[in-house]
């Protein structure tokens, strides 16, 4: 694999403060710091060490919680899970771990920077971690390293931070007729980027932009969420 980073010795220093233990094979994480918008001299990515990766967490996050809440039923628990393992937390966490700064992508990119690339790359190093170490060392590092440090799971059961829902329960609530549409579907950087509007009513209120219509219609209604205000009052 091609040597990204200035000396295996420099990486395994950072990884170790990252992951609380000295990885014994560094290929792994190599290969999960690599974002396919790495320079061209790279052949391979992050994304299917990611792949292995978001099985694990969502798996041990799931045991976590089953263990933490045994009175809770099963509803209770998978909205919880889904607000830790969904994107825009898994991001906030490798942005707070300091992963932005080991990940190789292409800077001059600037969306990337802006996008779930990080939590991505977080997901990738669970899977290299599983592959290094095996199941036990990925629980203590998902429970030890990622959740107690950087989850707040007294916060998270209080807020929804799903924005798509919280605007459709307030149409619903107040009878207004909302719909999500795609505006625009583009390859930017090699990559595809969709733009996803908002109309209440038969009015543009918001749009938003993602790398999935998914990602977009949330950007979009947590815009057009701030735009009505508090959706409480209205």
């Amino acid at each position: 694999m091609l040597n990204i980073f200035s000396s295996d010795k420099e990486l395994l220093a950072q990884l170790e403060q990252v992951l609380g233990f000295t990885p014994k094979r560094v290929a792994f994480y190599k290969l999960a710091l690599m974002h396919r918008s790495r320079p061209e001299e790279a052949t391979d990515s992050n994304e299917r060490l990611e792949f292995l990766g978001d099985a694990f967490l969502g798996a041990i996050i799931a045991e976590y919680l089953f263990k933490k809440y045994p009175y809770e039923d099963e509803g209770y628990l998978t909205e919880l899970r889904s607000k830790i393992v969904r994107r825009e937390t898994m991001n906030n966490v490798a942005l707070r771990m300091g992963l932005n700064k080991l990940v190789v992508y292409n800077t001059n990119d600037r969306s990337l920077s802006r996008s779930h690339i990080f939590g991505n790359a977080l997901e990738a190093l669970i899977g290299a971690v599983y592959l290094d170490r095996g199941l036990e060392v990925t629980r203590k590092f998902i429970i030890n390293q990622l959740v107690r440090p950087y989850v707040d799971l007294d916060t998270m059961e209080s807020t929804d931070t799903n924005f798509k829902n919280q605007l459709l329960s307030w149409a619903q609530k107040n009878n207004h007729t909302l719909s999500f549409d795609t505006l625009d579907e583009k390859i930017e950087n090699t990559r595809k980027l969709f733009t996803v509007g908002i109309t209440v009513n038969g009015e543009m209120i918001a749009s938003g932009t993602g790398y999935n219509k998914k990602d977009a219609g949330q950007v979009a209604a947590k815009n057009a969420l701030e735009k009505l205000g508090p959706i409480g009052e209205r």
